[in-house]
């Protein structure tokens, strides 16, 4: 069960403002980083990815949470505040810090019931359980579950593609790097718990197929020298 918040709700503001912090946090933490940064080897590895990251987490999360009844206001702002460590802790501890900051946050910048915060911080917290999402709360199960999927479909095909060129492969390469979406989409299918979930994550992986089909036609068209 959602924890309710009747008496608390984020206004459209407070949920700005939170944004702007989470995107400044970012910024600093690569503006402080030595010799480029432990994740910057990758150019999309910067602020601006990753706050983009962030945002479309937080639209998949609220969409599954309302479909599935989880108390939205939890899971958007849990969702807002998952990524906000990772380019200034190890990977293996960016939930736990960045769990800690939204408490910093919540607790100095708001008058947020201490459930709240509580069930905020949880789900940050265990954004990278990698154990059965049941055993979790309903708003940090639709926080996990919106992170898999944004790493799929439309959005993590273009990633895979950028990736080809930064790592100076040709279009002869493009049907494995398309696979490893479609190979990431079938273990986030396998993963979810939600039925809204599981209807994105099969939605996505409809497209990724349909541009698979597409791109192998052309790409034998050219190997063939059609």
């Amino acid at each position: 069960m959602g924890v309710e918040i009747k008496d608390s709700r984020v206004s459209a503001e407070e949920f700005a403002d939170m944004s702007e912090f989470v995107y400044e946090y970012l910024a600093a933490s690569v503006e402080n980083e030595d010799e480029g940064g432990r994740m910057r080897w990758y150019p999309w590895h910067s602020a601006e990815y990753r706050h983009n990251h962030i945002l479309n987490v937080v639209e998949l999360a609220e969409e599954i949470a309302r479909a599935e009844g989880a108390d939205v206001d939890v899971t958007r702002v849990a969702a807002l505040f998952h990524d906000v460590a990772k380019l200034d802790a190890d990977q293996d501890v960016h939930a736990e810090e960045g769990a800690r900051v939204a408490r910093q946050y919540l607790e100095n910048r708001g008058e947020y019931p201490e459930s709240f915060v509580d069930e905020v911080c949880r789900a940050v917290r265990d954004h990278s359980y990698q154990g059965d999402l049941t055993d979790l709360s309903l708003e940090t199960r639709c926080v996990i579950e919106a992170d898999l999927l944004d790493k799929v479909g439309a959005n993590g095909t273009a990633l895979m593609l950028l990736r080809m060129g930064y790592e100076a492969r040709t279009h002869m390469d493009a049907g494995q790097m398309v696979e490893r979406v479609l190979e990431r989409g079938r273990d986030a299918a396998e993963r979810v718990e939600t039925d809204a979930a599981e209807s994105i994550a099969h939605r996505r992986l409809k497209r990724v197929r349909w541009f698979q089909d597409w791109l192998d036609d052309e790409v034998a068209a050219i190997d063939s020298g059609e």
